[in-house]
């Protein structure tokens, strides 16, 4: 038998991963053609040309040492660039010493809170969520807070957050560019919010850590640029992967970058990467870190997905569905056309769409579409959008 956590756990698995597997028997029923799965955030096109160039040469390289392990924060040249990286909009720069490669930004949101939370601590998290947080928080013992955010702009609801930090709270988790809303959190909110917080630490005597998980930050459209989080934040840490940026989400690597404004960062730093190694990850996969590391800044094709976004939303708006538009990562969440967006997303299914309901992500009432997929599915899928609406009008 397995615990009776896991068991518990496996009731309220992701609505992802199940519309995926269901995806699959689909296609085996009707073929591939015929099936408009939505349903995974798998990034579509392959990496740039230079990582793979990269990749080559490591390979084929006779450096002696060069796959065995190193210091657990990583490879020190390697974090040195991705300090470098961070440090092209930020007030006070980060040093390599701020900075731990991670086994993804899954690996890393797990090793800081592990690291930071002690036994019944809250972390809040802003509706709608990426679904993993609730179980990242308690791997650790925390208890998760969930805010709601503006219905009419997906960013946080001010009022309500400020209601659920109490002195219990450890920590707050942003994503922005947002999954699943495609949402980017406006720099005005970001102060805002900062401001709470700070309230909140003077009022409880204590650190309340703001970790941004962004592994969307490099997908962005309509030069719209994503706020800098420790210019605005003092006591922050940013999570992030090449996942999606590079398309190398099954390579599982990534970095935490700490604010060097955190006192006492030293120490946090020390137990980071105790966490890293206690946790099982050791440290991040050496192969990654020597292929990423001349490859930062680069980028998959962005205006591609841009392409589909377009495309999917002035046909959906078209036909009668209403969402906030998307200047981020590549998810539309438009609103049900019923109110139990978990049977809307069944009546989906019967036109061979697999979406995704936003109860899955804390935010019933809306559905995911995540459109890193091949063009030819997406206008393949259009005439089974407009059936599904159709069937709400009779």
């Amino acid at each position: 038998m397995i615990s009776k956590d896991i068991q518990e756990n496996l009731k309220n698995a992701s609505w992802i991963r199940r519309m995926f597997v269901e995806g699959a028997k689909m296609k085996e029923e009707f073929g591939d053609d015929k099936v408009y799965d939505f349903s995974l955030g798998n990034p579509y096109f392959e990496p740039p040309k230079s990582v793979i160039d990269k990749l080559k040469e490591v390979v084929n390289s006779d450096e002696p040492g060069a796959h065995r392990y190193m210091d657990n924060s990583g490879f020190k040249d390697v974090r040195q660039k991705v300090a470098n990286s961070v440090n092209k909009d930020i007030v006070d720069p980060i040093g390599f010493n701020h900075v731990l490669m991670t086994v993804g930004a899954a690996g890393g949101i797990n090793v800081i809170l592990r690291t930071i939370l002690d036994f019944g601590q809250e972390v809040v998290i802003i509706a709608p969520y990426f679904a993993e947080y609730i179980f990242y928080i308690k791997n650790h013992n925390g208890v998760p807070v969930i805010v709601k955010s503006d219905e009419s702009t997906f960013e946080p609801n001010l009022d309500l957050f400020e209601s659920k930090i109490t002195d219990k709270t450890r920590a707050v988790i942003i994503n922005s560019p947002n999954n699943p809303t495609g949402v980017i959190y406006s720099e005005a909110i970001l102060k805002d919010l900062a401001e709470i917080i700070a309230r909140k630490e003077a009022q409880y005597g204590h650190n309340i850590y703001v970790l941004s998980d962004e592994p969307y930050k490099a997908l962005v459209y309509d030069g719209i640029k994503v706020p800098n989080i420790h210019n605005i934040f003092k006591n922050s840490m940013i999570i992030n992967s090449y996942s999606k940026s590079l398309g190398l989400a099954g390579e599982r690597i990534g970095y935490i970058a700490v604010n060097s404004k955190i006192e006492n960062s030293e120490l946090l730093m020390s137990g980071l990467a105790f966490a890293n190694r206690t946790l099982g990850f050791v440290n991040a996969p050496a192969l990654w870190q020597k292929v990423t590391a001349d490859s930062i800044d680069e980028t998959v094709d962005i205006s591609e997905y841009q392409k589909r976004r377009d495309v999917l939303i002035e046909h959906l708006e078209k036909i009668g569905f209403e969402m906030v538009k998307p200047n981020g990562a590549f998810y539309l969440f438009p609103k049900a056309m019923m109110e139990d967006d978990v049977a809307f997303v069944m009546e989906a299914k019967k036109h061979n769409l697999l979406l995704v309901p936003g109860s899955g992500f804390g935010y019933p009432g809306y559905f995911r579409i995540s459109y890193c997929v091949d063009m030819a599915m997406i206008e393949r899928s259009l005439h089974a959008f407009t059936a599904l609406a159709e069937s709400f009008k009779k």
